[in-house]
Order: structure tokens, then sequence, then C-alpha cells
């Protein structure tokens, strides 16, 4: 909006570059231009101020379709101010020279000027389509209507209003009709859940089946695997066996043999040595044969003697020592005979 500052009987006016003032003294325009600066004096002069900026004005239409269903356009129109003059002739832009508010209200009833012009093309759609085609491809037909209804709108033309764009979000029927154009497509979308649900569920059960079935080959590849290893475990048991019965057998038989080598060598040794006795037996009896009776006697004697632990009684008679005497006198002699 426009600046007024008051200097006692004068005012000073700035007013923005997307603002165009109208400055009338006597009833009589003496200026018109955007982004004025200007001093005047408040009992003479009056002032407009149009603005020059893009408007965006939002709107809501509700009609009937050609089969008697209500629907709702929504959307926003965008228009800027061409000829300020020619508005300001129409409609009236007047600011207060004190605070420089408008007077009136002339911005909401352009806004309502253009939006009744908008709503007649869309309307006029309406009442020539179905609800089921105009929800469909009513975005663009009206779209299209409005936009070519305004930029060749005489009315439009004559307040000096050009139209920037239009912009339709939604088309939508009352929420009864709404619910029921829903069913359907909601019932379709529920019967795809339902199916891919079953699909899900098939699946889920043949990959049980695959599992199960794969479990089942696995355990009897296991069970397979289990008798052969039991076959081969008594086979490897059949076989520990044998090798110990054989290495017994060559156990026992090595221990024959040595104890055969054994009890060989221990004959050997009893023979040697029976022989050794026999020859010294031999060689004895050869000394014995060539000794005298005495001598034999007294041999025996003492050999008796060795062994006996008593003797209680003995008896030495003459006739018995004297031979023996005589026996042991001649071999002394002779010894000594020899000797010498």
């Amino acid at each position: 909006m426009a600046e007024i500052r008051n200097y006692g009987i004068l005012r000073h006016m700035r007013s923005e570059p997307s603002a165009h003032v109208l400055r009338f003294q006597s009833g009589k325009m003496v200026a018109s231009q955007p982004g004025s600066t200007f001093w005047f004096h408040p009992l003479s002069t009056a002032l407009a101020e149009v603005p020059l900026d893009d408007r965006e004005q939002p709107f809501l239409f509700t009609g009937r379709t050609l089969d008697f269903q209500d629907a709702a356009v929504q959307g926003t129109l965008t228009y800027r101010v061409a000829d300020p003059e020619r508005l300001a002739k129409r409609i009236d832009f007047s600011i207060d020279l004190d605070k420089g508010l408008y007077l009136h209200k002339p911005l909401g009833q352009l806004a309502d000027l253009v939006t009744q012009f908008a709503q007649g093309f869309a309307l006029d759609y309406l009442n020539q389509t179905p609800l089921h085609q105009a929800l469909q491809e009513g975005l663009k037909e009206i779209r299209g209507r409005i936009e070519t209804g305004l930029r060749s709108s005489s009315e439009l033309e004559a307040l000096g209003i050009n139209l920037v764009a239009v912009r339709l979000t939604k088309i939508s029927p009352s929420s009864e009709m709404e619910k029921a154009l829903q069913a359907p497509t909601r019932e379709s979308i529920q019967q795809q859940a339902d199916q891919a649900s079953f699909e899900r569920r098939a699946l889920a059960v043949e990959k049980e089946r695959a599992i199960a079935e794969n479990e089942l080959q696995n355990k009897i590849e296991l069970t397979r695997r289990e008798e052969t290893l039991i076959k081969q475990n008594g086979l490897n048991e059949r076989r520990r066996a044998t090798d110990e019965v054989e290495t017994r057998k060559v156990e026992t038989k090595a221990a024959a043999n040595r104890l055969k080598v054994q009890r060989q060598a221990e004959a050997e040794g009893i023979d040697m040595l029976q022989d050794a006795r026999n020859r010294a037996e031999k060689q004895r009896m050869d000394i014995y044969r060539d000794l005298p009776t005495g001598v034999l006697i007294g041999l025996a004697a003492r050999e008796l003697a060795g062994k006996l632990e008593r003797i209680d009684h003995l008896n030495l008679a003459p006739e018995s020592l004297s031979p023996l005497l005589t026996s042991l006198m001649t071999a002394g002699r002779r010894r000594l005979e020899s000797e010498e």
C-alpha cells in the first residue's frame, strides 16, 4: 500500500513500483504512473492505487452434472491488471489520504468478478457432461474452457484484466457418491489383495512342501550313508579282528619259535653239562679204577662222613685197618719216589 506522511497542511505520498497511482485534482486526473512520489494538498486531491502484480484467486465451484449428480471443481486463477485506468473507472480503488488504505474493498470485488466469470465456464461443462466422464476428463476440459473463455472474454477486457494461468487441482463428487464410485475399485483392489494373499499362501505351501521333500531326501541320504558307514565299520572291525588273529598267530608262532630255540638251547646246555659230567665221572672212574682198594674205601668213608650229620657208632676192626694202612704207606712211598 501507499505510504502517506502528514506535514501539516501538506501530505507526501510514496508508492511501490508494483502499484499504479492515479491523482485527481478538482475532479480531473492530473497524474497516472506506477511508483509515484509527490506532495499534495488533501483538500484538493483524490488518490487511487491499482495493484499491478500478479494476483492469485483460489476457487471452489459446486455444480450438477448431466446425470443430476453434485460435483465440486477446485483450483486457482492467476491474473494481473493490464489497464489500471480502465479498471479504476469500473472499480473504486480510492485510498485514505491520511493512512494510505483503501476506502472500500476493491481487491475482493475484483476477485469475485474474475471467479464468477470462471465459474460460468466450469458450470456449463458440468451441466453437459455425465459425472463419470467429468471425473475422468474434466480437469483438462474445464481448465481449457476457463482459460479460453477468460482470454477471449469481453468483460475482462473491459475491466482491463489479463489472465495469466488457470490451475485445477481436482473434481470431486459428493461424499456418498464418492464412496459408491470407490466401492468397485476398492472391491477390485481387495480381490487383488486376496488373490495375492492366496498366491502367497500357495507359494508358501509349495515351499513348505519342497522343504519337507528336501528334508525327507536328506534323511534318506543320511540313512543310506549311515547304513554304508555301519557296513564299513563292520568290515573294518572284521578286518581288524582278522588282523589281530593273524598278529596273534605270528606272535604265537614267534613265541613258540623262541621257546623252541630256548628249549633247544637248554637241552644243548644240559647235554653239554651232562657230557661234561659224564667225562668228569669217566675220568674220575678211570682214576678210581687205578686206585687200590684201601684208598677207595678211605675215599668212600670220607664221602660218607661228609653226608652224615652225626655218627652214633663206629667200629674199626684191626683186620679192616691193617690192609688200608699198608696200602696208604705203599702209596705214599711211591709218591715220594716219583717226586725224587
